[in-house]
């Protein structure tokens, strides 16, 4: 196919962040003295922003006061230690500049909030991205699936729906692509695997990133 944007998913698409994700959300869930959860537990939870995270998380009897407690709590652990066992997967920094060669334009759309999203993006792809964009439905910009940060950032860049494709690791980004009208690829190294994915509507997969890099032919 000819693409000439490519945008990505972070968490378990670029970026391994399971475990820094699990040790803010324990640490959260430790301050307000509920039960902690297993890194698979936290696996299965994330994929649909920081707010669910925390929802699914906590105790089933929590109020919205305590959870919104719990969540503000998160956030600022995991903007502390937002580096502390996060990497980019194998592979992923040379596929990037194999699709920057190609003269791709790159950028990344995540349901993680959007500071965390902005910073990772600067620590780890500094002048790699045009563009990153993260939850903030504070501004009114609904979160994945919801195809509005997509589309953002497509306006943005100039790019068009036929020559656009959106790579994740998720149901959530199977979904976002459709309803924002462009392709999708699924990867299989993330936080979803593959049987999961195609259970859901995935048509491409790959399971290696420099893969990307030869479905994108310019």
């Amino acid at each position: 196919m000819r693409y000439d944007t490519v945008i990505f998913d972070l968490d378990g698409t670029l970026l391994n962040t399971l475990d820094d994700l699990a040790a803010a959300t324990n640490y959260a869930l430790a301050q307000m003295g509920w039960p902690t959860r297993t890194t698979e537990e936290v696996r299965a939870f994330v994929g649909n922003g920081a707010q669910l995270l925390i929802r699914r998380a906590a105790p089933t009897q929590s109020t919205q006061q305590e959870l919104q407690q719990c969540l503000e709590l998160f956030k600022a652990r995991y903007q502390a230690h937002r580096m502390d066992a996060t990497a980019p997967y194998p592979g992923v920094m040379e596929m990037l500049e194999a699709l920057r060669k190609k003269g791709c334009k790159l950028a990344v759309c995540s349901n993680k909030f959007d500071a965390a999203v902005k910073s990772l993006a600067q620590d780890f792809f500094p002048g790699a991205l045009d563009a990153a964009a993260g939850e903030n439905e504070a501004a009114g910009v609904p979160k994945k699936p919801h195809p509005a940060m997509v589309r953002q950032i497509m306006e943005a860049l100039g790019a068009l729906p036929a020559q656009t494709v959106y790579v994740g690791d998720a149901d959530t980004d199977i979904d976002t692509a459709r309803n924002a009208g462009i392709s999708c690829v699924s990867v299989t190294w993330g936080f979803r695997d593959r049987a999961f994915l195609l259970a859901h509507g995935a048509q491409a997969l790959i399971n290696a990133p420099m893969e990307l890099a030869d479905i994108v032919e310019l």
